[in-house]
């Protein structure tokens, strides 16, 4: 599919584990900027609406490999022997 700026998709979300999951999810592209983009089938005073919801998509970052503590050495080839 291709992406376009300032336009995005919503698909029924079939799967709702809970009441305040969304009934729809999808995705959004706005000013180059990609988001998450959820909608809730909500009854108003004037009926039926939806309301929506954006969150910035952010990529995760791998997991920072932590050395132990009091080491001394940053890797095997600093070591003394």
């Amino acid at each position: 599919m291709e992406k376009r700026d300032n336009s995005g998709v919503l698909f029924k979300a079939d799967n709702r584990d809970n009441e305040r999951a969304p009934h729809y999810k999808g995705n959004i592209t706005v000013n180059g900027q990609d988001y998450w983009l959820s909608a809730w089938i909500k009854e108003g005073k004037s009926g039926k609406f939806m309301g929506l919801a954006l969150s910035p998509k952010v990529e995760q970052q791998a997991p920072q490999k932590t050395k132990p503590k009091g080491s001394g050495f940053d890797d095997f080839e600093d070591a003394p022997f």
